[in-house]
């Protein structure tokens, strides 16, 4: 009774977030913390929590494809989990095979026009683990409608280093000048290429760090981060409806505060000709959203009407 009650009230918050939310983010990462943990607790060996979590990553590829995400990048594995006992990391590497080739036959990815790429340090992977990455890139290769990155072998900080001795070296040897050293230059030497700006970073387990995730997408953009309790096994729709709650909400706030400069900036540039402060309002309107930039339109005829 109590179960079938609380699953009641499961389903009625659920519709109820679904509701508040709107359009929601581009770009999800997802770091999928909690396996290990949630299989200790249930006295079972790690593999277990790994099994139940790669449940719970199919459920959120549906969960995104509903709500209109169109591109989503999970933290498979990590250069430092290298460092994890043998058995276990083997375990992760033929689950992360298995899955990937799973994922690049199922029916829905097809359906759907899922673009599957791997993230990472991919020549560190046993032999297994690459050719399951080459498989589902090439069967996916040529769809668009949803992107799938998998973050494996991956590093933040080894990503950045390395685009940056990438980058010393073309310029060393005369095939980049200084000068064009640029955002796209970078970009292109970045193992997450083409990948948009990440909008929303979600961590599940309870602990409130980004762990070194995909720090020129998301760092660079001001990323909203949602971190949350249950182990990723656990991790249900509910959670993952409150992450893009907190997305939009994050959104409306820095929204608002870009307005609420954007109009101060036109006070402040109001003792100048109105023609100049005009040029100020039509730079500022074409960055802001259409109710935003009314607003500035008001204060500009304010200003106008003043000066008559």
């Amino acid at each position: 009774m109590h179960s079938r009650v609380r699953n009641l009230i499961d389903r009625a918050y659920e519709r109820l977030l679904r509701h508040d939310i709107g359009d929601g983010p581009d770009h999800v990462a997802i770091i999928m913390d909690g396996n290990r943990r949630y299989a200790r607790e249930r006295g079972d060996e790690a593999t277990a929590g790994h099994r139940e979590g790669s449940q719970t990553t199919e459920q959120v590829l549906r969960w995104c494809h509903d709500l209109g995400i169109e591109e989503l990048t999970l933290y498979a594995f990590s250069t430092e989990n290298f460092d994890r006992p043998p058995a276990e990391r083997e375990h992760l590497f033929d689950l992360i095979e298995s899955k990937l080739r799973e994922f690049a036959n199922a029916d829905g990815v097809h359906e759907n026009r899922v673009c599957i790429r791997a993230l990472g340090e991919i020549d560190r992977l046993p032999e297994r683990v690459r050719d399951a990455i080459a498989y589902a890139e090439r069967r996916t290769a040529e769809y668009d409608r949803f992107r799938l990155n998998v973050a494996v072998a991956y590093g933040g900080r080894a990503e950045l280093l390395g685009a940056a001795r990438d980058t010393l070296a073309a310029v060393a040897d005369g095939r980049l000048d200084p000068v064009d050293v640029d955002v796209a230059e970078i970009e292109r030497r970045l193992h997450a290429r083409p990948v948009r700006d990440v909008d929303l970073i979600v961590r599940t387990g309870g602990a409130e760090r980004t762990s070194n995730f995909l720090p020129w997408h998301a760092n660079g953009n001001e990323a909203a981060v949602f971190f949350c309790a249950p182990y990723w096994p656990e991790f249900s729709k509910v959670d993952f409806l409150r992450a893009i709650r907190t997305y939009e909400s994050r959104e409306a706030s820095w929204r608002h505060t870009r307005s609420e400069r954007a109009v101060a900036l036109v006070r402040a540039v109001a003792g100048s000709s109105l023609v100049e402060t005009r040029e100020v309002v039509g730079r500022l309107r074409e960055n802001l959203p259409h109710s935003d930039a009314e607003q500035l339109s008001d204060e500009l005829d304010r200003q106008e009407h003043t000066a008559d």
